[in-house]
């Protein structure tokens, strides 16, 4: 979307917002410019004319974050962003509450560094934060980095990580692998393809050699899952304890029960709190 539509788009919303400036303008004409009404003339005119600047500013910012972001995803390099600390702010932003981060992020070509960041834990973040493997995409020369929470959702288990190669004519799923993820993710982006549903490499040859080559590797070599042992079989009597859901599942199914108004919003906040605090 051009910036030019994106404006007439936010330039909309905001003169709806403040509609009360452009009705005063229609009513002072509307009324012949009666000079009785000439305070509804300059309240009118101000009103529009911030209508007319905070929109130009959003879409000045907007403009800005999104050159940094095109700037980035040319320049910067993928990172692991490691979430080591979440915490609550207590500030909600469209009923979404606002976390601060702690994250140690590392990559190929830049020193391990720590940061702090400020995110919408949303309904569909809330499992990427809580699995505690973000991606970043990183400014070699300056740190700068921004969160990609598209390619998040493929590291942390979000995303089906499914790869069919054509010459085994197998799937392999490398789904919560985070290494071999991370080296596919940054071979799709030094060839320019972007991460969708589902990716046909075929028209690439050199991308998908090098694809085949992480998928091979990864699945030859065992996961900890291959490694376990097999449980023993359960003897008469022994009752089958049902594995304790994950955080992620438990602040989906708060979410869940105050959408439905079953709990109050103080029992939301202490239960959230109580659940992040056993993190």
């Amino acid at each position: 979307m051009s910036t030019f539509w994106r404006y007439l788009r936010i330039q909309a919303f905001v003169l709806l917002c403040g509609i009360v400036g452009p009705i005063f303008l229609i009513v002072y004409f509307a009324m012949g410019a009666d000079p009785m009404l000439q305070w509804m003339f300059w309240i009118g005119l101000l009103i529009t004319a911030m209508d007319v600047l905070i929109a130009l500013g959003i879409t000045a910012a907007g403009a800005t974050k999104q050159a940094k972001t095109a700037a980035l995803e040319q320049t910067g390099v993928l990172a692991l962003a490691q979430v080591v600390g979440i915490h609550e702010t207590g500030t909600r932003i469209n009923e979404q509450p606002l976390v601060k981060l702690d994250l140690q992020i590392s990559g190929p070509g830049i020193a391990p560094f720590a940061s702090q960041d400020r995110v919408l834990a949303s309904i569909s973040r809330l499992p990427m934060i809580t699995s505690r493997k973000l991606v970043a995409i990183v400014d070699p020369m300056t740190n700068e980095y921004q969160i990609d929470w598209e390619r998040s959702s493929l590291v942390s288990g979000m995303m089906p990580a499914n790869f069919t190669l054509a010459e085994d004519n197998t799937s392999y799923d490398l789904s919560g692998q985070v290494g071999p993820l991370m080296e596919i993710l940054q071979i799709l982006k030094t060839h320019n393809i972007a991460l969708n549903s589902m990716i046909d490499l075929r028209s690439n040859p050199v991308a998908r050699q090098q694809v085949q080559d992480i998928v091979r590797r990864a699945v030859a070599k065992p996961t900890p899952a291959q490694q376990a042992p097999v449980a023993q079989t359960q003897t008469p009597g022994a009752v089958l304890t049902p594995p304790e859901p994950s955080t992620a599942q438990r602040l989906q199914e708060l979410e869940t029960l105050r959408a439905t108004g079953a709990i109050t919003e103080d029992e939301y906040a202490a239960k959230r709190q109580q659940i992040l605090a056993d993190l």
